[in-house]
């Protein structure tokens, strides 16, 4: 019997449509190299995460820290995932107005208590909005980080198809 192919879970929240398309992107770019899963990080469930062999977290940064959405997926599911998951890879993509850097120190503080693995740098595209008018208005991703998420997606997909994950 063949062993099922390793799937890739990438969980995402957007507000404004940035981050929706980059996980887009990237499931689009892991698809090509095996299974790969989009799932809304208001609907992830804890057995969501098991039934996965590794891990997209995509999210904007909002007021210097992750998505309340994806706070709120991170509470719900630690402790029932905890001493489950070790060692599982993961990545970031992370949407952000300017550096990013805040949302990205808040997800990897969670996902070192799961002992996850990172795989790859993060990836943070900058839009540069910063008035209450450019901040709550739909985003276009730059095609440019549109394909870096692709690739990471498609890089991730690869690692876990061939085992390197």
């Amino acid at each position: 019997m063949a062993a099922e192919p390793a799937m890739l879970l990438i969980i995402w929240h957007s507000r404004t449509g940035a981050a929706r398309a980059m996980a887009d992107a990237a499931r689009q770019g892991a698809a090509m190299e095996g299974d790969a899963r989009l799932l809304a990080a208001a609907e992830a469930q804890p057995h969501d995460l098991l039934a996965a062999q590794g891990y997209l977290f995509v999210c904007p940064e909002n007021l210097g820290t992750m998505s309340g959405a994806m706070k709120e997926f991170f509470d719900r599911s630690y402790y029932p995932l905890l001493g489950q998951i070790e060692g599982r890879p993961f990545a970031t993509a992370i949407a952000a107005g300017s550096d990013g850097s805040g949302a990205e120190r808040q997800i990897e503080r969670i996902v070192t208590g799961w002992r996850l693995r990172r795989i790859a740098e993060s990836l943070i595209v900058n839009l540069a909005v910063q008035t209450p008018e450019a901040i709550l208005v739909a985003k276009t991703v730059p095609q440019a980080a549109l394909q870096e998420c692709h690739d990471l997606g498609q890089s991730f997909g690869a690692g876990l198809t061939m085992g390197l994950f």
